[in-house]
C-alpha cells in the first residue's frame, strides 16, 4: 500500500470518477472533472492506494476554512470527506495515521468533525476528540446564523493555544464560520 497527496489539478477524470463514486453525495454526483477542479480548487487529496494505484481511502483537505473566535480569526486546514472503498479492512485507519503524520510534519493547523457515531473510530485512531464542541460553531444560512450539525472537534495538529481557544467553545462562546462573498 502506498500514501499518495495530489492537488486538485493533478487528479486524473478516473480518479476524480472514483472520488465521487466514494463520497456518493447526491448533489455532487453528476460533477464533471473542470467543475471538480474549480469546486475544490483550494484542496488536496490524501489517498491509500493499492499496489495497482487503486484508491482504497481518500481524505480531502481543505484549505479555505476559517473561523471566527472572540473576533480573531482563525486559518484552518479541514481535514473532509474520509472514506474507504471497502469497509471494515483497516483502510480508513491506516490513512488517518499517514494523514496526521503528514500534517504534523508540515505544521498545519488541521482540523476535522466528526458526529457522535464517528467518535469510536477516531478514538482508535489515537485522534484527539474535543467532544460536543463542534455544536459551538455557527454557520451562515441564509441571513441567520445556525449550529454546526456535528458534534465533535477532531484535532489531527493544532498549537496549544489555538487547542484553548478550541477548548474553550462553548453555547456562550461560539466560533463562527467565515466564508468568502
Amino acid at each position: 500500500m502506498k500514501y499518495q497527496i495530489k492537488q486538485t489539478n493533478e487528479l486524473t477524470e478516473k480518479e476524480i470518477e472514483h472520488i465521487l463514486q466514494l463520497w456518493d453525495i447526491s448533489v455532487w454526483n453528476t460533477m464533471k472533472p473542470a467543475y471538480f477542479r474549480t469546486f475544490f480548487k483550494d484542496s488536496e487529496f490524501h489517498f491509500l492506494l493499492d499496489s495497482h494505484s487503486e484508491i482504497l481511502a481518500v481524505f480531502r483537505l481543505n484549505f479555505d476554512f476559517v473561523l471566527e473566535i472572540s473576533g480573531i480569526q482563525y486559518a484552518f486546514a479541514e481535514a473532509v470527506g474520509l472514506v474507504a472503498a471497502h469497509k471494515k479492512k483497516g483502510y480508513g485507519a491506516m490513512l488517518v495515521k499517514e494523514f496526521k503524520e503528514n500534517v504534523a510534519q508540515r505544521n498545519l493547523e488541521t482540523i476535522g468533525f466528526c458526529h457522535a457515531g464517528l467518535r469510536s473510530f477516531y478514538e482508535k485512531c489515537s485522534i484527539e476528540i474535543l467532544y460536543d464542541k463542534a455544536k459551538a460553531i455557527k454557520e451562515h444560512a441564509g441571513s441567520e446564523w445556525i449550529n454546526s450539525e456535528d458534534d465533535d472537534i477532531l484535532i489531527f495538529n493544532v498549537s496549544q493555544p489555538i487547542k484553548e481557544q478550541l477548548i474553550a467553545l462553548s453555547s456562550k462562546n461560539n466560533a463562527y464560520l467565515i466564508t468568502k462573498e
